[in-house]
């Protein structure tokens, strides 16, 4: 009732001078079924005797006036303005550049609502910001320059794009560093209003000149806040665990060291913490065999490591290296399945039958050893290529291979028929040299046994998920939520000016209803502008200690549990499994376990985040420092998404770049909305999303990770009869020669909007000093929350 309660709250706090029906409430928390509308108009009766809400003669409710203010995460505009996010689904509260409080970017702010907000009109509330509860920003990384004025021995050249309209000054009061180096300082000084664009503070810690090969993706690490040195204590306890497994570490567990269990992971990984095995029964079902790495034998809780692990929340890979949530002793050495070693591992035993449903499950720890170490390029050979040389090579294992593809396609066509959707988006491996410079990125092609893997890890996940669910135990579970109604409202519109029609109830999309979507324009020219609208409709993945489903899956049931090395989540299920297997499901096992797991799943949903976004603007760093090299070249590119200040457009190689509509003189451009397009208005060429076009590099700033284009023979693309509307002309539709002030926020406005979001359980194969990305987990539909 009270999570109930603060959820209409938020609705009527942010329009607290209209009424809204009960109805109306319930379809904006998400609780129009008949099963859900009377607990809501009991929580609404309930408040009305607490005086929080009134109903009026028409017998509707508004909040009584008092609640008024609201907590959120502030996120500022470059030309003053911002928006204060406070729930998934509402709209975000603007505030105007005289009342942020000299609030910054992700600073969690209390704000008043000063104009409310129509939701019959889609409009958004405005407030002012009354308090800055907690800064998001504690210290700044950036590049010293000397500077002798007053108290200030320097100051901090700011290379986050977030504070791009602020100058950092640094005190006297820390470290001197020397000119040219990189640094971080604690804020001790924020804007306020006799200094609305400075901060200041002192220096505490320098990480290398800026030269120096390497410090540039450091610089990037220490911006994030990741973790990347273990304490002593870590270290110590690591040191101290046995490079093999001990006689007494076996009791209690199912010895498998006879079947057959192979590791398939790329050639240059280190840390094999699965191991898979498959046959044939007589029944003419299916054994698939999922053996994971049991780290948290090795990781008890409250130890120095598993402090760090959680502290730390996942591995971050970064080109050519990788930040591990576990020293290496571990995640290399005994919790990596190496053949022909006894390992101790976590067990899920699936039976599946020929149409794809696992019948019968196991789940329990083992010891195991795997009878080989595959690489996905020598099992391609076997099952794609058809080598002999290979297959004599591997002939004992040939036959368990083949089983396995044949089960791969059946799960395969098993998650297709329930809906679930997948894109096939290109994936870059960036090479360097020894200096950690790019000179290649390479397309990674993901073949057959990449795909059987991912298919064996994900039957596991939902097997573990489903297993403990129906125990009714506390549990973490993966979880990716349906889709905001009216989001899915706004793709339906969107396709529907390309004559598309989406089948099925919009108040209730099924996985199903938007696979067929993609289905119906694969191969089109509209496929790509499909997909990435389709993206934008979609909810973030996070963890949870309620099981929600996993909507890009069609899976009723999702967990995390098959890459404990690198996600403290899947070290958290394994505990769980081995809790209850020791202590049974009764209420007192469940007691240990209620009310932790929604604070684990809050964190370690934040640290993949942190995660990502470091992995991110690493990548992006270093594709602009690869296009360095390339300026005045020309290059096939094509339109990834497109904005009123230009296009954005993405090369074959992955590289992405804008084209600002300032280079585009051609013509006058004015912006679609509605169609998604820039429109010449004497010419009328368009430029829409996944469009091919040619692009020469003009402009490349490896600091701000910008890339630039313009147009090579913009004459060649298509003509169009759509026209923009002439009160575009008054709306600020931009034209030639119009670049402005905005150019950076703009290209930020496009990195943060509702496009997809690689993550942690995207497989994308980055090498990293020896270790890979894990394979499987792959969740199709991760975005950002849109700030504007």
């Amino acid at each position: 009732m009270t999570e109930l309660k603060e959820q209409i709250l938020k609705v009527l706090g942010t329009n607290p001078t209209i009424s809204l029906s009960a109805e109306k409430i319930g379809r904006l928390i998400k609780k129009e079924t008949a099963d859900d509308f009377k607990p809501l108009i009991q929580a609404l009766a309930q408040m009305e005797r607490e005086n929080l809400v009134e109903v009026t003669d028409q017998g509707e409710f508004k909040l009584v006036p008092q609640q008024q203010e609201i907590v959120g995460v502030f996120h500022g505009n470059a030309k003053g303005f911002g928006f204060v996010a406070y729930d998934e689904t509402l709209p975000d509260v603007y505030v105007n550049p005289d009342h942020t409080a000299h609030a910054l970017t992700g600073d969690e702010v209390k704000v008043k609502i000063l104009r409310a907000g129509d939701p019959t009109k889609e409009q958004g509330p405005e407030g002012e910001v009354t308090e800055i509860l907690e800064h998001h920003y504690e210290h700044v990384v950036g590049e010293f320059k000397n500077l002798t004025m007053g108290n200030f021995i320097g100051e901090i050249i700011l290379k986050d794009k977030k504070l791009a309209n602020f100058r950092f000054f640094v005190t006297d009061q820390g470290l001197h560093p020397q000119d040219n180096e990189v640094v971080t300082a604690t804020i001790t000084a924020y804007p306020s209003d006799e200094s609305p664009e400075i901060l200041t503070g002192a220096v505490t810690e320098v990480i290398g000149d800026k030269d120096e090969p390497g410090i540039d993706i450091l610089s990037v690490i220490y911006a994030h806040d990741v973790p990347h040195e273990f304490p002593k204590e870590a270290l110590d306890q690591a040191n101290a665990i046995p490079l093999h497994v001990l006689p007494e570490e076996k009791v209690g567990r199912r010895d498998l060291t006879d079947q057959p269990l192979v590791t398939i992971d790329s050639i240059e990984s280190k840390d094999l913490d699965d191991a898979v095995v498959a046959w044939k029964l007589d029944n003419g079902n299916y054994h698939l065999g999922v053996h994971i790495a049991d780290v948290s034998h090795y990781v008890k809780p409250g130890t120095p490591l598993d402090q760090e692990a959680y502290r730390r929340g996942t591995s971050v890979y970064l080109t050519d290296r990788v930040v591990p949530m576990l020293p290496k002793r571990l995640s290399n050495g005994i919790c990596s399945l190496n053949p022909n070693e006894e390992r101790l591992a976590m067990s899920c035993e699936m039976e599946i039958d020929p149409q794809g449903n696992i019948v019968k499950e196991d789940i329990f720890p083992s010891v195991i050893r795997s009878h080989a170490r595959m690489t996905y390029k020598a099992v391609n050979k076997i099952l794609e290529a058809h080598d002999e040389k290979t297959r004599q090579e591997y002939r004992e294992l040939v036959p368990m291979f083949e089983t396995m593809a044949e089960l791969h396609r059946i799960l395969l066509k098993h998650r297709h028929q329930r809906g679930a959707i997948d894109f096939e988006a290109p994936e870059a491996k960036i090479i360097v040299d020894d200096l950690g410079h790019p000179i290649d990125i390479e397309l990674r092609d993901r073949g057959l046994s990449e795909r059987m893997i991912e298919s064996f890890m994900l039957a596991a996940n939902e097997t573990v998920a489903e297993h403990y669910f129906k125990l009714h135990v506390p549990f973490l579970y993966r979880i990716h939520e349906t889709p905001d109604a009216d989001r899915i409202k706004n793709f339906a519109e969107f396709l529907s000016v390309f004559g598309i029609q989406m089948k099925g109830s919009l108040n209730d999309v099924s996985p199903k209803m938007l696979q067929k979507v993609l289905k119906d324009v694969a191969g089109t020219p509209e496929e790509q502008m499909v997909q990435v609208m389709m993206l934008r409709s979609m909810q973030q993945a996070k963890y949870s200690d309620e099981e929600r489903g996993h909507f890009g899956l069609g899976a009723k049931y999702y967990t995390h549990f098959t890459s404990p090395i690198r996600r403290y989540p899947d070290t958290t299920v394994h505990r769980l499994i081995r809790w209850y297997a020791e202590n049974g499901t009764g209420a007192e096992a469940k007691a240990k376990y209620d009310g932790v797991l929604k604070e684990v799943a809050e964190h370690t949903s934040m640290t993949e985040r942190r995660g990502i976004d470091t992995e991110r603007d690493v990548d992006s760093m270093k594709k602009a420092e690869y296009m360095e090299d390339h300026i005045g070249e020309t290059f096939d590119a094509v339109v990834s998404s497109v904005m009123k200040f230009g296009l954005f457009v993405a090369l074959e190689n992955t590289v992405e770049g804008l084209i600002h509509i300032s280079v585009m003189q051609d013509d006058f451009y004015e912006y679609l909305e509605k169609h998604m397009a820039l429109v010449g208005r004497r010419n009328h060429h368009i430029f829409q999303i996944g469009q091919p076009v040619k692009v020469k590099l003009l402009r490349v700033d490896k600091d701000q990770r910008e890339v630039d284009f313009e147009l090579v023979n913009p004459g060649d693309a298509p003509i169009t009869k759509l026209r923009a509307p002439r009160q575009d002309d008054r709306r600020g539709g931009r034209g030639r020669g119009s670049r402005n002030n905005g150019h950076r926020h703009n290209r930020d406005d496009h990195r943060n909007s509702d496009r997809r979001r690689d993550n942690g359980d995207r497989n994308s194969y980055q090498i990293n000093r020896g270790q890979t990305r894990h394979k499987g987990d792959r969740e199709p539909f991760q975005r950002r929350r849109r700030h504007r």
